[in-house]
């Protein structure tokens, strides 16, 4: 089966929901806000200029997740989803998924933000496989560990290995659609890599290479 593979963060969302999760707890004041927004910040900036470091930025977005229970969190999601996810999910974004799923296609988002963030968006797109950072649990709690591969730059390719495994699936044929240089490890092994409003880093990388760029963007 053709598999279309969406990065999430600005590339089907207009906006980066792990950046987004930090700003609402903000401002259900569950953290610190000068302490919270500057190191928030940073690892964005980090994640735009590709040296984040995965496992520092996944410590501290993960550690309110681990002061909460899971339906202390669910309930915090959804009041989320409506006041910060939904505003960043354009028309042009939800019309690129159906057409794929009506091609028959797979549908897969691979992301390097955590499983609990971004399930329910994959949800809401109507997409059912997700592959994402996964923060440890135990004994029905987060922590602040990252549960085996962290899936980001080449991780989301060890990843992406795994589930074609799992799922007797191949690359062929494929589509990966990305805002990110960070995800060129990516663009680089599928069939018809597609760039979505990208960063500069990646929009000269895709002129140079030929590669498609669109935007999804109202």
């Amino acid at each position: 089966m053709t598999l279309a593979l969406f990065d999430l963060d600005n590339t089907l969302l207009s906006g980066d929901s792990d950046y987004e999760w930090g700003s609402f707890l903000v401002s259900k004041k569950l953290v610190d806000e000068q302490i919270y927004e500057e190191a928030n910040q940073k690892f964005y900036d980090d994640y735009k200029a590709g040296s984040l470091d995965i496992y520092e930025f996944s410590a501290f977005s993960f550690e309110p997740l681990s002061r909460l229970t899971m339906n202390q969190l669910d309930e915090l999601h959804q009041e989320f989803m409506e006041s910060h996810i939904l505003p960043l999910i354009t028309d042009q974004a939800r019309e690129l998924v159906k057409k794929h799923q009506e091609q028959g296609h797979k549908t897969v988002i691979i992301t390097a933000t955590n499983s609990f963030i971004t399930t329910p968006i994959a949800k809401e797109f109507g997409i059912s496989e997700l592959i994402a950072t996964e923060p440890k649990v135990i004994n029905g709690r987060y922590t602040t560990e990252i549960d085996g591969i962290p899936c980001f730059k080449e991780g989301k390719v060890k990843r992406l290995k795994q589930w074609l495994n799992k799922h007797d699936e191949t690359l062929e044929s494929s589509y990966f659609y990305s805002d990110s240089h960070n995800d060129l490890p990516l663009l680089e092994k599928v069939e018809i890599p597609v760039v979505v409003d990208p960063d500069e880093h990646l929009r000269q990388i895709a002129i140079d290479r030929g590669w498609k760029v669109i935007s999804l963007k109202k």
